[in-house]
């Protein structure tokens, strides 16, 4: 039977994190490479609800030649939810750190916006490029800025993040920081060396602080650039 939020019998069992009602469903012939609805297929339902005793029983019954393929799609949601334990099984069954896909482009960007510095650190060691493009905030650097993560921005940067790097919806770290008004994030780039000159979607930094009024930003970015 197919249809509703998540598609299938399968993928909403494995949502919830109901184990037994999983079993049971792939032994009465469920499929489990059956996606649909919000959440994909049943694996990337329990990955990005950090369901980890679900998440292993559907990587052990994967057709070996798919679990690859199944963990790098499932990643990018955990990453953004911050589940460590789960990221780190899907890279364990092959998941690709730098795998594409979903709103943020990759599990590094989304786990990035999140604030989850734990899933940062994780996929970078298990070789996330940095500065890897896509999604709505152009790299990792950038999303971080804009949600004000602090010491996520600081652990980028720490790892050859490109402060100056054009691309996403504010084109620069510095104004997506500078526009959500993020006051100690704008302080911390300004100290790496980003270009409050360079021009965006907003015209500069400061520009972009001014469009959403944040008062304290615009002074520090005024004594900077005039």
């Amino acid at each position: 039977m197919w249809g509703g939020r998540y598609d299938n019998a399968l993928a909403a069992a494995a949502f919830y994190g109901h184990k037994a009602v999983v079993e049971l469903l792939l032994m009465y012939g469920a499929d489990i490479m059956a996606a649909g609805g919000n959440c994909g297929t049943a694996l990337q339902a329990a990955a990005s609800r950090g369901h980890q005793p679900v998440v292993q029983f559907l990587v052990g019954r994967l057709d070996k030649k798919w679990t690859k393929s199944q963990c790098s799609r499932a990643l990018h949601d955990t990453a953004l939810n911050g589940y460590t334990t789960v990221v780190e099984m899907l890279l364990k069954n092959g998941a690709c750190a730098n795998a594409k896909g979903g709103h943020y482009g990759n599990a590094l960007q989304a786990a990035a916006f999140n604030g989850h510095k734990t899933v940062v650190q994780l996929l970078l060691r298990k070789g996330a490029t940095v500065n890897a493009k896509g999604g709505r905030y152009g790299n990792a650097l950038q999303a971080a800025a804009y949600s004000g993560h602090k010491t996520v921005v600081q652990l980028l940067l720490s790892k050859e993040a490109d402060i100056n790097k054009l691309g996403g919806y504010h084109d620069y770290a510095l104004h997506a920081a500078a526009y959500t008004g993020q006051m100690s994030v704008v302080q911390c780039l300004l100290g790496n060396d980003a270009d409050a000159m360079a021009q965006g979607r907003y015209g500069t930094a400061l520009d972009a602080a001014r469009k959403k009024g944040h008062e304290a930003v615009i002074n520090l970015l005024s004594r900077i650039v005039m």
